[in-house]
Formats: C-alpha cells, sequence, structure tokens
C-alpha cells in the first residue's frame, strides 16, 4: 500500500466524519462534541494496540514530535468544527483543503524532490476540492460573519499540515500505532483543560452518542493512516489525498442525503482525482 494510498483511505474517513459533523453541529455542543470523537477514537486505537502488540519504545525526538502533534491536532479539530458550525460549506472547505500545499512545501524543505508537474498535480487537487465546495448549495440565511469563520478554517488548515509533519517525523523512527495514541491523548487532555477553563458542557447527550462513536473511529482510522505514511516513499502526499474529505463529503452527502451536484462540481471532481492520479504514476 503506498502514502497515497493511505490518504485516499484517509479521505474517505474523514469524509463520512465530516458528514456526520453537518448532521450535528446545530444541535450538539461543540466541544463536548469533540471530547467525544477524540475519546471513543483513542479506546478503538487503544484496544487494536493491545491487539497488535510488539509496540517500540520512543526516543526523545519522536516522542517529542507525537506530543507537538497533538497541540496541532486540536488545534486542527477546534478549526474544523467551529468553521463548520459557522459555515457555510462553500467558504469553509476550500480554506481548510489547502493545507496540502503546506504539506508539500514543508516536504520539499527537508528535501523532497517535487518536480514542477507534480506542484502542479497538488495545485490541481487544492482547486478541484475547492470548486466542488465553493459551487456547492447552501440554504443557510443565518450565516455568522465570514472573517471569525475563515479564521476558524484557516487555523485548520494549518493545524493539519502541521500535525501531518510532526507525525511523519516522528514515525521515522518510532511506531505509527504509538505515535498516534500519543497525539490522540495530548489532544484529549487539552481539550478538557479547555472545557473546564471554559465551564462548558463536557456531555453530548445520549441520543448523540452513536454516531459520535462512529466519527471517532473513523477519525482514528484516517489520523493512523496519514501517520503510516510517513515511513513510506512519497508521504507527503497522503496529505494531499487525504485533503480530498472536503470533495468527498458533498459526494457522500449527495449519494447519502440526495443533495443535489452540478455538472461544474463534477468537473472540479474529475480535476482533483486527475490531480491524484498523476501523483500516483
Amino acid at each position: 500500500m503506498t502514502a497515497l494510498t493511505l490518504g485516499i483511505v484517509a479521505a474517505f474517513a474523514w469524509g463520512f466524519h465530516d458528514i456526520c459533523i453537518r448532521w450535528l453541529s446545530q444541535s450538539v455542543p461543540l466541544l463536548a462534541s469533540l471530547l467525544a470523537v477524540l475519546v471513543t477514537g483513542l479506546l478503538f486505537h487503544g484496544g487494536f494496540m493491545v491487539w497488535h502488540g510488539d509496540l517500540a519504545a520512543p526516543n526523545g525526538p519522536a516522542l517529542i514530535y507525537a506530543l507537538a502533534s497533538g497541540l496541532t491536532f486540536l488545534l486542527a479539530s477546534l478549526g474544523l468544527y467551529g468553521a463548520f458550525q459557522r459555515g457555510p460549506v462553500r467558504l469553509v472547505a476550500p480554506v481548510i483543503a489547502s493545507y496540502p500545499v503546506l504539506s508539500v512545501a514543508w516536504a520539499a524543505l527537508r528535501g523532497a524532490e517535487v518536480s514542477a508537474l507534480q506542484w502542479l498535480a497538488v495545485l490541481a487537487v487544492v482547486a478541484g476540492v475547492s470548486a466542488v465546495a465553493a459551487l456547492a448549495d447552501e440554504d443557510r440565511n443565518d450565516v455568522p460573519p465570514k472573517g471569525r469563520t475563515i479564521l476558524y478554517a484557516a487555523a485548520s488548515a494549518v493545524g493539519f499540515a502541521t500535525t501531518f509533519a510532526l507525525g511523519q517525523m516522528a514515525v521515522e523512527s518510532w511506531d505509527e500505532l504509538s505515535v498516534s495514541f500519543v497525539t490522540r491523548s495530548v489532544a484529549i487532555v487539552a481539550l478538557i483543560t479547555i472545557i473546564v477553563i471554559a465551564r462548558v458542557p463536557f456531555w453530548a447527550g445520549l441520543r448523540a452518542l452513536p454516531v459520535l462513536a462512529l466519527m471517532g473511529l473513523a477519525d482514528a482510522i484516517a489520523l493512523a493512516c496519514v501517520m503510516t505514511a510517513g515511513r513510506m516513499p512519497d508521504a507527503q502526499y497522503a496529505a494531499v489525498a487525504a485533503s480530498c474529505f472536503g470533495l468527498l463529503t458533498i459526494v457522500l452527502a449527495w449519494a447519502i442525503l440526495r443533495e443535489r451536484m452540478t455538472a461544474p462540481q463534477w468537473l472540479g471532481c474529475a480535476v482533483t482525482f486527475a490531480g491524484i492520479g498523476y501523483l500516483a504514476m
């Protein structure tokens, strides 16, 4: 399995995760729902680690990278949830989906060879995802001011790019399961601290729990996939493929919720997958 394939798996998992956010974001407390997703994801992840066994002890730099990635993962998640709660999707998704440019730029700075055509393919992926989201129909009339929404989405993009960079650096000398476990654990501790300070509810409600548990499983799978790619050639392209979650959210809404997709949106899908296809060559 290649890094690009792992990124596509992550994109499908996060696409499912985000379509659930669209269902729940207006009715469930934001921080409580995020906490439930992170905790259930950690439980699934921990159970798999116990079953898998054969985990290596951390070294200093890898542990530091994993701890730092937990904080940036929380930043990415808070920005994602906050941006989707405020909406609209056509504004939020293109900003968040821009993070692969940062991921590939960081890989290039670390010595990875990225040709002009590969850069063009990365930009095609970002442009395609952005076009699909920007052309999405929105029925909401009570959209909050855009400034803070863009700030949340930009924070999410930077958080995702930094999380993947730090996590993939950590798995160069430590196993990916342990790195993902530490990342998620740090995010949970930091989030609980924020909830206590802000004095907001911990509990998302029993009715939402089954959906939040499925979101936690999807989130755990997606993060583990991108972290695992750190051991593979062209690891940065896992982040590029994973960025398609915004596009897949809209396609899944078309397939499951019967939301409308226009011809230009399908063209955006074609451009995105053409870019991914080139990177897979």
